[in-house]
């Protein structure tokens, strides 16, 4: 009876079985490759995407300094931060540094620069740090540069992307729109954070162009507000929409003294024991102050008066009397903006044997270098300083020779010779012919002495 019953039991248990058997699904293998697993956004937040055994780079405007910090921060799809951040320090005069064991879950990084730097223009190291910043995608690349390029484009990217577009997309039309800026345009140029301003080619050639545009005479804190600027401004639309920006990148480069940039670029490679070849970059400087359409403005002035009275340099005064040691005193005054240079020559006729101008006394030469009067060719040379006023009492007087046989030219007890003239040649900004030239006539009379 009890064998029965436990029969039974068997029996109906092995039914139950069977048909629960029949309800589960059917199971498969995951693939061995795990992109074909489901998402799980938690599960896979601490996998490593990118594992890179060495990132390096190098940052420069001119090169940064050995010292100077990098980080690198990982970048979400949006391009937001993470929270996930790697340093490192720039390890060579060169700009270069380099990073170990990198592991990021995503991609995309920004990476940011802060340091001193090599300033191309003045040939010396900058006085105060400059902060610079790339966005880059690790899928391709180990080794991702800092530059002014990849600088300005940064915050256009992130606006494009934020908007929808690709991150590769983005970053090609943020750098044409950046080219375009500086009157640029090459559709097949490298990204430029891969751009290097020690070796040769088209690419790197436009890049220290740039770099060298946007130094100009400025100081650090002068750049780092410039570039501030223009970001904010090509922010929304890719466009330089405030003129003024214009106007301050081509002053300054209209002054810029390029071949003293490729000189203080190849003595500063020499001297940290660096193999360097500078690109040709001056002709793109050169198209840019051709065909950029921002107002200049960065003139000398010569204004009507000076200091000491009527300014002879003045574009519309031409008439002048002779003085003497007691009155008839003139300025030569000019207005020169920081990077500007003008160099005067003033020319007299042979009668003019002992100076074609006195000035008196001497202390009040204002920012003038003055030379001695050439008698072999009657002329005189001026220098004025750079970002001054300059200025300097002048008297034109009648040599001694002329007293002695101007007497047919006697009326009323008073000397007059309206022939006289004399010629100023204007050579602005190092110009080896004159950018201006003015004839003066001296028309007065000499006191009988």
């Amino acid at each position: 009876m009890k064998t029965s019953a436990m029969l039974l039991v068997l029996f109906t248990f092995l039914i139950v079985v069977a048909c629960d058997k029949e309800d589960i699904p059917e199971q498969h293998e995951l693939p061995s490759d795990s992109s074909e697993a489901p998402a799980d956004d938690n599960a896979d937040s601490d996998k490593p995407f990118i594992v890179r055994d060495r990132i390096s780079g190098k940052v420069q405007k001119g090169p940064f300094l050995n010292g100077s910090s990098v980080l690198i921060f990982e970048l979400d799809s949006s391009l937001t931060q993470t929270g996930k951040v790697f340093s490192t320090n720039i390890s060579h005069n060169t700009g270069s540094f380099e990073m170990t064991q990198i592991e990021l879950a995503s991609q995309f990084v920004e990476i940011k620069a802060d340091g001193y730097y090599f300033n191309e223009i003045t040939g010396k190291k900058s006085t105060s740090q400059l902060s610079l910043h790339a966005l880059a995608d690790l899928t391709d690349e180990n080794s991702l540069n800092v530059n002014i390029l990849s600088h300005l484009e940064k915050d256009r990217i992130k606006h494009l992307v934020a908007d929808g577009s690709a991150f590769g997309d983005a970053k090609k039309q943020a750098q044409a729109e950046v080219l375009k800026i500086f009157s640029l345009e090459k559709p097949d140029i490298t990204r430029s954070e891969l751009m290097d301003i020690s070796k040769e080619g088209d690419d790197n050639a436009i890049l220290l162009a740039i770099s060298v545009i946007m130094q100009g005479l400025r100081s650090e804190a002068e750049l780092s507000e410039l570039l501030a600027n223009m970001i904010d401004d090509i922010r929304e639309n890719g466009q330089l929409n405030r003129p003024d920006l214009g106007t301050q990148i081509i002053n300054h480069a209209s002054v810029l003294n390029l071949e003293n940039v490729r000189t203080h670029l190849n003595n500063r490679y020499y001297e940290i024991n660096s193999e360097a070849s500078i690109a040709e970059f001056e002709p793109y400087v050169e198209h840019f102050l051709h065909n950029a359409p921002y107002e200049f403005t960065h003139y000398i002035e010569y204004p009507e008066f000076g200091k000491y009275g009527e300014n002879i340099l003045f574009e519309n005064k031409s008439n002048f009397s002779f003085g003497s040691w007691q009155d008839g005193y003139y300025s030569l005054a000019a207005n020169l903006p920081e990077g500007t240079e003008l160099k005067i020559i003033i020319h007299g006729k042979e009668r003019f044997e002992f100076g074609v101008m006195q000035r008196f006394p001497p202390t009040d030469d204002i920012n003038w270098n003055v030379g001695m009067y050439d008698q072999n060719t009657h002329s005189q040379i001026l220098t004025a300083e750079s970002g001054e006023e300059n200025d300097i009492e002048i008297v034109f007087l009648v040599p001694q020779s002329f007293w002695a046989d101007s007497t047919n030219n006697m009326v009323d007890g008073k000397y007059i010779d309206p022939t006289n003239t004399l010629t100023i040649e204007y050579f602005e900004n190092n110009s080896e012919d004159p950018t201006r030239t003015k004839t003066i006539y001296l028309e007065g009379y000499w006191a009988s002495p």
